[in-house]
Parts: structure tokens; sequence; C-alpha cells
């Protein structure tokens, strides 16, 4: 994504917890000529993740997508209030974190793009997955409403639900689920798009 994205002329901001991650990274993106920062934080920490978006500069777009604990995925049975309430922290918690950090600017210029991914079982919710089952239902729902409210400022929000793996040879290449997500950003027609 900060390949397509970069490709159109946006600069790069990437945050996560490792820094030496986000160094290959950026210095990955920065080999092939794209304008990139990179800020440390986690996700389940509000504050800290406000801080590290206040240190990229002002978001045009943001593309919230974080890595699923899998060590939370089990039945639905099995499933604890902790698994539960551990994943919304990431996924629900922190995109509303996220969102807050970067909407005044977005209001204020009355204009930008907020994209959530997630997973399959946002769509078709297995009682063998149960954390991703409701933490991603939430998410979209979350995302949908952002979408009704804010259409009206100027403000595009869309989350694209990703059925089946994302990787290299596997169902969906990085590069075109990039692609689907820069046309989510330039068409700012549905709320939500399913990649099958």
């Amino acid at each position: 994504m900060a390949r397509r994205f970069g490709a159109e002329g946006h600069p790069i901001g990437l945050i996560a917890r490792n820094r030496g991650r986000l160094d290959g990274l950026a210095g990955e993106l920065g080999g092939d000529g794209l304008d990139v920062r990179s800020a440390t934080a986690d996700i389940r920490e509000p504050d800290g993740l406000a801080r590290a978006i206040g240190e990229l500069g002002e978001a045009e777009v943001l593309c919230f997508s974080p890595l699923p604990d899998v060590s939370l995925i089990k039945p639905v049975a099995d499933t604890t209030a902790a698994d539960l309430a551990a994943a919304l922290e990431l996924n629900v918690v922190g995109a509303a974190a996220a969102v807050q950090a970067v909407l005044p600017g977005m209001r204020a210029r009355g204009r930008g793009t907020l994209l959530f991914t997630t997973g399959g079982a946002a769509v078709a919710p297995s009682h063998e997955r149960a954390v991703s089952g409701v933490v991603y239902g939430a998410e979209v729902v979350y995302a949908r409403m952002l979408h009704e409210a804010l259409a009206p400022e100027g403000i595009h929000v869309a989350v694209a639900t990703i059925v089946g793996a994302v990787g290299p040879g596997k169902a969906h290449e990085p590069a075109a689920v990039a692609e689907e997500l820069w046309q989510c950003h330039e068409r700012r027609g549905e709320a939500q798009v399913v990649l099958r």
C-alpha cells in the first residue's frame, strides 16, 4: 500500500511497535524513491498512538490495518472475556484512537480518507475463530458509521474485507490489495468492499 500511494505522490508515514522493523521498511521504501517517515507506537496505547501520528504530520489518508494477535484465535467456547477485550482493544479501540488523532486536521481541511482492513470473518464468521468474527464485525460497523457521519464533511471512509490469505502466491497478492485500497480512496464510493 505504501508503494501504491507513494507512486501517486503521497508521503508515507509508518507506525509499528518494533523500531528495527520500521527502519527496515522505511529504508526499503526510501530506496525506491518514496518520501517515508516512521514512528513507534503500540496501537493499544491511545496516547502513544496519537503522539506517533502527530510526529508524522498531517494525514491526507489513514490506513488502519494492524496484524491480528493469532494467539487469541480459538473456538468460541474457549474464547474468554479477556481474549475479546484484548482483540477489541487492538482492532476497535485502536481504530478509534487513530481516527481521533487525524480527524481534526481532516475536518479543518474539509477532506481526507480513512481506510480500514479486516479479514473474511467480518462477512463469514466461524465458531472456530470467534475473536475474528466478533472484532472484525465491530470494526466494520464502526467504519460504516464513520462513513455515514463524515461523508457530508468531505471525508471518505471505507473498509476492505479481505477473504483469504494475503501474500505472494496466496489468495490475494499484496499489490492487488493495495490497488483496491487506492481505488477505495479515489472512487470515494461504498463504505465496504469485499475482496474474495
